[in-house]
């Protein structure tokens, strides 16, 4: 019997998957189109815009959000937009984890370029999502209409009534506000409270029975997406800045087109065009859907 000779086993060969790399974070192209170098052409057609009812002189903004989003600072964002140095008309507070909000009274601040423009913001107290802490709903409501006069103290523990000196029974047009910017923080919407997000919906659907516009300004853009912070003008070509931006629109029900991402002013010490161009555009589009509703309230 000839002698058995052991065969090599054969190796079989077996392809490795690829790498894996990860997602890119950027789209190939911008999802929205917008004009780096419009801020000229926007400060002034903002300078030179007039409300359409002559009975009326300022057009009326109010601001409302979640505490710590941003809200007083971007009312003083667009103030130094438009005055190429930082401002701080709106007071904002500094300290590192407040809860609490440090706006407690209704103040009107308006907005100033070489002259007061005819365009004012509502600074109210902070939302929380406690039914009772921070600004009560209605008193949001209320403010919209007119029913809050300016200096008015917001109260944890109840609502304006009707007999209070700040309260208006029966508020003109200049008393009112054309539009609702709701001020969200795009580092932090994905862990927003549900109650909050309720607050704002009540809030959303009885001010839209009256045909009021809302507009989502989402702050702390920077602070959500690595290639934003990097580079300003990433920010329509960033998939988490999109991603953020639906999810605004989901939770509050804004659709997209009303929802302007933007950088507010924190530590500089001088204006940037990228940071400006984003704020004025926002404001733009802001301050027309307002003048729209004061148009269709005066011809109503």
């Amino acid at each position: 019997m000839g002698s058995l000779v052991s065969k090599p086993v054969r190796q079989h060969s077996r392809q490795l998957p690829p790498k894996f790399e990860g997602e890119r974070p950027e789209l190939d192209k911008p999802w929205r189109n917008f004009k780096w170098d419009q801020k000229s052409e926007l400060k002034k057609q903002l300078e030179e815009f007039t409300p359409s009812n002559p009975a009326v002189t300022e057009i009326k903004i109010l601001v409302a959000g979640q505490i710590g989003a941003g809200k007083s600072s971007f009312i003083n964002s667009v103030n130094s937009a438009f005055q190429g140095r930082i401002t701080s008309g709106a007071l904002v507070d500094s300290s590192a984890g407040n809860s609490k909000s440090f706006t407690k009274t209704l103040r009107e601040i308006k907005i100033r370029s070489k002259k007061n423009l005819p365009i004012v913001f509502r600074d109210i107290m902070g939302l929380e999502p406690e039914m009772l802490a921070g600004t009560h709903t209605d008193d949001i409501i209320n403010a919209v209409f007119g029913h809050v006069k300016e200096g008015y103290r917001f109260k944890e523990s109840k609502q304006i009534a009707c007999k209070d000196q700040h309260y208006t029974g029966n508020p003109s047009l200049s008393d009112q506000a054309f539009c609702l910017v709701y001020i969200i923080a795009a580092d932090t919407v994905q862990f927003t409270d549900d109650k909050l997000m309720d607050k704002l919906r009540i809030i959303r659907q009885r001010i839209s029975a009256e045909g009021i516009p809302q507009v989502i300004v989402m702050t702390k853009v920077d602070e959500a997406c690595p290639l934003v912070k990097n580079d300003l003008r990433n920010i329509y070509q960033s998939k988490k800045i999109k991603e953020k931006m639906q999810m605004c629109s989901d939770k509050v029900g804004v659709p997209m087109c009303n929802i302007f991402p933007v950088k507010n002013y924190h530590d500089e010490i001088d204006t940037d065009d990228n940071v400006d161009v984003l704020i004025l555009k926002a404001l733009d589009q802001i301050v027309h859907l307002a003048d729209d509703r004061l148009l269709n309230s005066s011809s109503s």
